[in-house]
């Protein structure tokens, strides 16, 4: 039976330098791809000819203050052979747009409209690119790194509400610092505290 580490290098000796050396951490094999127009070319291979045929997770994370800023992460598994190996790949602000794996993964078509929804990271060539948690039309991403914790007023015309909607503020909202994490905990807050 092959080891992540096994699987991670065969991707190696298919692409070459378009891959990053493997990195193994607590059993786990991770490569990064640096050509993010490659993704699919990758994840269509890992799938065809390593047995991959699970896309588990795609998920993206802000490097807010960096070049590029963010990093889209690939979870994949193997039914088969039982293995998990993880793909990354990074896109600038300028680009902010990786092209979509749905032809590979079906299971992609969620995962890659909820990171579009909260990063505002695009997916070149989704069936359905929209927003699948906040409403549309809505005009953040919610989970960059520069959105405050406490939400951004916002107006919502031709909906239920005729003033700002109740973002701001809460309902749930975490107290940066404080004396220990019950009092950091998010739960509905007064204006007063």
């Amino acid at each position: 039976m092959a080891t992540p580490i096994e699987f991670a290098n065969q991707l190696r000796e298919k692409f070459g330098e378009l891959l990053s050396a493997p990195v193994e951490f607590r059993g786990e094999a991770t490569l990064t791809v640096s050509d993010p127009s490659r993704i699919v070319e990758v994840c269509q291979f890992a799938k065809s000819s390593l047995g991959f045929d699970m896309l588990l997770d795609l998920s993206s994370i802000d490097n807010y203050g960096e070049d590029p800023r963010w990093t889209v992460v690939y979870e994949l598994y193997g039914t088969g052979h039982h293995v998990h190996l993880r793909l990354k790949t990074s896109v600038g602000e300028e680009l902010s747009e990786v092209p979509t794996v749905c032809g590979v993964w079906r299971t992609a078509d969620w995962h890659e409209r909820e990171v579009y929804d909260m990063m505002g990271i695009r997916f070149a060539g989704h069936p359905d690119l929209r927003r699948i948690l906040m409403w549309d039309g809505y005009p953040y991403f919610p989970l960059r790194k520069d959105f405050p914790l406490a939400g951004k007023p916002t107006e919502l015309p031709e909906v239920a509400f005729t003033r700002s909607a109740p973002l701001e503020g809460g309902p749930f909202v975490t107290v940066a610092g404080g004396k220990d994490a019950i009092a950091r905990e998010p739960r509905v807050r007064n204006p007063e505290e």
